[in-house]
């Protein structure tokens, strides 16, 4: 019986997946690196999926049947990692912190990422003022400091408010604003590329029109790194809404768990010897960026041509050492 051609088209299209075709062609350090680095993300990701599952308590909860939770009480049975100072459970807060963390790096990235590539698409294609209006502008963004830039936008999208909603948004928009040039200056350098390719030029001849062309022709070739710059805007986000926790921008306790915010009401308490309180906060951050980090480093070496003409250079010397060792 012949074999269907629907699932081997699935399969090959399965595995032309950015990180599923890097994880293929990978080997030695790169793939560990890859692999360590997935491995962080899912964990991140899962706990931020099943925190309301795995969390004992409720994030702003302080309170139970028994009576108020104690302040900055040691890890034990009941607080495996011991209460802040406000009588917070920090694991639950940590699990927490990682669900706001995702959803500020979704609707950040999202954002930027709609915005810059449809701006780098136009400005790279049409050319004239516009494009020069537009690199002007992306060049003065560029000229700020990301996080002065960020606490400035957010002290004018968030106006005080300390809802979930508003300070998630708050945060995001403030770290779209400096995601957007990078996806315009890729997707437009990519553009005034291609717009010289025979294709292209095809179908200006037959009478497509600049959207037609911008959208059916340009759009997939000019977007083939971007999931690059994903994982790397990933960490530059999280980092970014740490900071602006840290400094007291953030998100309100009551309103959503925050890793940048617990981190800041915990110095005062390692001047007395209270560890549990900005530990495991500060070890999610550092472990989250790593892992987004080694995956986008990864996928970035992997994608050098001549990165990957090393590595299979290398792995030959290592084949032929191997085999000729086991000859003698």
């Amino acid at each position: 019986m012949a074999t269907p051609t629907l699932p081997t088209s699935a399969g090959s299209r399965l595995k032309q997946l950015p990180v599923i075709s890097h994880l293929r062609m990978s080997s030695g350090l790169r793939r560990g690196m890859l692999i360590a680095g997935l491995v962080l993300s899912a964990l991140f990701l899962l706990c931020a999926l099943l925190a309301p599952l795995i969390a004992p308590f409720d994030f702003a909860q302080s309170s139970d049947a028994s009576g108020d939770f104690p302040r900055q009480a040691a890890p034990d049975g009941k607080f495996i990692w011991g209460t802040t100072s406000t009588g917070y459970d920090v694991f639950t807060r940590t699990l927490y912190g990682a669900q706001t963390a995702i959803w500020v790096i979704v609707a950040a990235v999202i954002m930027s990422l709609f915005v810059g590539v449809l701006l780098g698409l136009v400005s790279g294609y049409l050319g004239g003022w516009f494009d020069r209006i537009m690199v002007v502008l992306a060049d003065a963004i560029y000229a700020f400091p990301s996080l002065l830039l960020a606490i400035v936008m957010s002290i004018v999208i968030s106006q005080g408010q300390s809802s979930l909603f508003g300070g998630i948004m708050a945060a995001a928009i403030s770290i779209t604003v400096v995601f957007i040039p990078q996806y315009f200056r890729v997707v437009r350098a990519e553009v005034m590329r291609l717009k010289a390719e025979p294709f292209v030029e095809s179908a200006q001849v037959i009478g497509a029109s600049p959207w037609r062309v911008m959208f059916t022709h340009l759009l997939r070739n000019s977007t083939r790194t971007l999931p690059l710059i994903f994982t790397l805007n990933a960490t530059e986000a999280l980092l970014t809404l740490a900071g602006l926790g840290f400094l007291g921008f953030g998100i309100e306790p009551t309103a959503a768990s925050e890793w940048g915010y617990d981190l800041n009401r915990a110095m005062s308490d390692a001047t007395s010897g209270i560890w549990w309180t900005g530990l495991f906060p500060g070890l999610a951050i550092v472990l989250t960026v790593m892992g987004l980090t080694l995956v986008g480093e990864s996928m970035n070496d992997l994608n050098d041509p001549r990165l990957r003409r090393f590595s299979r250079k290398k792995a030959k010397r290592i084949t032929q050492s191997a085999q000729a060792g086991a000859a003698q």
